[in-house]
């Protein structure tokens, strides 16, 4: 078993505490590799063989590469670049006669236990004046700074009786004592600017540590973020090492997925649709053109899937729930929270067994809704073919995760073979 891949992955997230990091980190990935960046506000210019990539409000990201020879529609796999955490509010200190503390809201559903008792920062960007513009500038306050503490169970008897959180009292971290000059000028010389001169900000806790490998044969991934970024990588790495074909091969990192995706730079905006009809336009196709891509398109839609938890089962469809270690999974809900029918399960699992990949399936149990995804959300703007994937994980929403080494390395193997095959 290779823990390669699984090691690179946990490089990625380290240096990715936000949305904003993800898809500068992606970026970068992409200049190297030759592809080059778009922007909305101007005309595009595209030719066969080259490679390129857009960006909306520095949260996500769509690459792709028009084939020399294209006779067929668009392999499109999305993903997504956020996770669940807390925002600092826009006034963040709380002052009181012996701490400072800050103010924050959940982003997402969150296992908000798992946030205690942890070392804590600070990231995101800030937006400020520069040479009579406003710029943007990303922040990482790169050391351990918060900590939310728990109540000691001598005062809270019942604690391990179950304990039921509220946001505006139990989860405010702890910057300081009160002589604290507050969180602004910390993440002001953080990112090198004067705190006068900051004007916005989108500011996140993330947990400090880096994640590993563990298990009695490291078989495992320990690590923030499993829950998309696990995904994003994935495919993001299979399209980079997937030979051509006459598809052009799409690869999307949407942000806010957590919190439903119905945002301007989400999978439920007119980013892809956008995107893909200028593609279209640039490459001299007309509407109608279009619609025959979009008719010949493929969409994989990718996000973790819940493994069969080793202590609770019971949670499970013990016929339909996947186990790390042991393949891709494809979700299936009959109320469309996934975006998988009988065809795109079929073509899904016929290019599975050509990368020599194994493919479980994962359904609910009856009486337990999961959360829905990207695939079904896009589909209603950009109407494709759609199976709905992810790597079985524990933990999902937690603030470490756990899942599959020989997975996620599966994953890159399927999207590459994805990638580089007629559908």
């Amino acid at each position: 078993m290779s823990s390669m891949p699984a090691k690179e992955l946990l490089r990625f997230i380290q240096d990715s505490p936000t949305c904003y990091h993800v898809t500068e980190n992606i970026r970068k990935k992409l200049l190297e590799n030759g592809y080059t960046e778009l922007s909305e506000r101007e005309r595009w210019t595209l030719a066969p063989g080259k490679r390129y990539f857009v960006r909306r409000n520095g949260s996500s990201t769509i690459a792709f590469r028009v084939p020399e020879a294209f006779t067929g529609g668009f392999a499109m796999a999305a993903a997504h670049s956020d996770s669940p955490a807390f925002r600092l509010k826009e006034h963040p200190d709380r002052r009181s006669a012996h701490y400072v503390q800050l103010s924050t809201e959940k982003y997402g559903g969150m296992l908000m236990s798992t946030w205690f008792d942890r070392p804590l920062s600070v990231a995101g960007r800030v937006f400020v004046r520069e040479n009579g513009e406003i710029v943007e500038k990303l922040v990482n306050v790169d050391r351990d700074l918060l900590v939310i503490p728990n109540v000691a169970i001598h005062m809270n008897r019942t604690a391990n009786d179950g304990m039921k959180y509220m946001a505006n009292v139990d989860t405010l971290p702890l910057l300081g004592g009160k002589e604290s000059g507050g969180i602004l000028p910390i993440v002001a010389k953080a990112a090198g600017v004067a705190e006068s001169d900051i004007l916005g900000s989108d500011l996140f806790l993330y947990c400090r540590g880096e994640g590993t490998l563990l298990g009695e044969n490291e078989e495992y991934i320990l690590s923030p973020k499993l829950d998309d970024l696990e995904c994003a990588c994935g495919c993001l790495e299979g399209l980079l090492n997937a030979k051509e074909s006459e598809n052009i091969a799409v690869c999307c990192i949407f942000d806010n997925e957590e919190v439903g995706s119905a945002t301007k730079q989400g999978a439920g905006s007119t980013f892809l649709r956008d995107t893909l009809r200028r593609i279209a336009l640039c490459l001299g196709k007309d509407e109608q053109d279009l619609q025959m891509m979009l008719a010949r398109s493929f969409l994989v839609s990718a996000d973790n899937a819940h493994a069969q938890h080793p202590n609770h089962g019971e949670y499970a469809d013990p016929d339909n729930c996947p186990y790390m270690n042991e393949g891709v999974v494809i979700k299936f809900n009959a109320n469309q929270r996934y975006a998988t029918d009988g065809r795109s399960c079929a073509v899904f699992r016929s290019v599975c067994e050509r990368a020599g990949v194994p493919v479980q399936v994962m359904s609910n149990r009856s009486d337990l809704p999961g959360g829905s995804t990207l695939g079904s959300i896009a589909d209603t703007l950009v109407p494709v073919s759609t199976v709905d994937i992810g790597l079985p994980q524990l933990a999902m929403h937690s603030s470490w995760e756990t899942a599959g080494v020989q997975d996620y390395e599966s994953l890159v193997r399927v999207m590459t073979e994805y990638y580089g095959s007629a559908l």
